[in-house]
C-alpha cells in the first residue's frame, strides 16, 4: 500500500522475527528495522507492546501488532496485492494453521528443551523433537500445504538456522534422520526472501553458547 509507514521492532535471533521478514520480504514490503536491547527495551517498544512488553512487534502507521503467527497474518490481510500465505479454502487454512502452531508448541518448545538444559537431560527432548520434524516431514511437499512458499513455511523455516545450535549442544544430527525435511530447507534457501531474512547458523550457536554460559549450563 503506498504511503505505508512499517517499522519492525525485532532481536536478531528471534526466529519469530525472522518469520515476519520472511513474510514481508515475500509482499515486498518495505520497512524500516529497530533492533532491540533484550535487557533494555527502548520506550517505543514499551508503548507498541503494553501488554507483553516485549520483542515482537510490527508497527503499520502507527499501530501496532504483536505476536509472530499473528503478525504473518496480518502482513497477508494487509497486502494482498502480493500472492496470498493462507490458502483461501476454509480448509485448508485452518491445517495450515494447526501446523503453524504444531511448530510452535513442538518445535521451538523442544529446541528450547535442549539448548537451556543440562546434556544429561537433555535425551528425551531430543527424541521428541525428531519425532516432531519426522511428523512435520511427512506433511512435506514441495512446500506445506502448496506449490509455493506459505504460512506453515514462514513459520517453520527460520528454525533451520537454529538446528546447528541444537545439534552441537545435544551432540545429534538432524538431517540423520529428516534428510528430506532438510534438503526441502536447503532448497527454500535458494529463494531471496528467505535466504535474506534467516541469520547465520554459526552466529546463532554462538549465541546460545553465551546464553548457556549465563545460565550455568556450559
Amino acid at each position: 500500500m503506498a504511503g505505508d509507514h512499517v517499522t519492525l521492532l525485532n532481536f536478531w535471533a528471534s526466529p519469530f522475527g525472522m518469520r515476519v521478514r520472511i513474510a514481508l520480504a515475500e509482499k515486498g514490503v518495505k520497512y524500516e528495522y529497530g533492533e532491540q536491547d533484550l535487557r533494555n527495551k527502548t520506550a517505543l517498544l514499551l508503548q507498541m507492546n503494553p501488554v507483553h512488553s516485549k520483542i515482537l512487534v510490527l508497527v503499520h502507521n502507527g499501530k501496532p501488532a504483536c505476536e509472530s503467527l499473528i503478525i504473518v497474518q496480518y502482513i497477508d490481510e494487509a497486502w494482498k496485492d502480493k500472492a496470498p500465505l493462507l490458502p483461501s479454502d476454509p480448509y485448508q487454512g485452518a491445517l495450515s494453521r494447526f501446523w503453524a502452531d504444531f511448530v510452535d508448541k513442538k518445535i521451538y518448545d523442544l529446541g528450547r528443551k535442549i539448548w537451556t538444559t543440562k546434556r544429561e537431560d537433555q535425551e528425551s527432548a531430543k527424541k521428541d523433537f525428531i519425532d516432531s520434524l519426522k511428523l512435520l516431514e511427512g506433511e512435506l511437499g514441495d512446500y506445506f500445504g502448496g506449490e509455493t512458499l506459505g504460512y506453515v513455511d514462514v513459520a517453520l523455516l527460520p528454525f533451520y538456522c537454529w538446528f546447528y545450535a541444537y545439534e552441537t549442544i545435544g551432540n545429534f544430527n538432524i538431517e540423520a534422520d529428516c534428510p528430506k525435511l532438510i534438503a526441502y530447507c536447503k532448497r527454500c534457501l535458494q529463494k531471496e526472501s528467505v535466504s535474506k531474512s534467516l541469520e547465520d547458523p554459526q552466529k546463532v550457536s554462538d549465541f546460545v553458547v553465551m546464553m548457556r554460559k549465563k545460565l550455568g549450563l556450559e
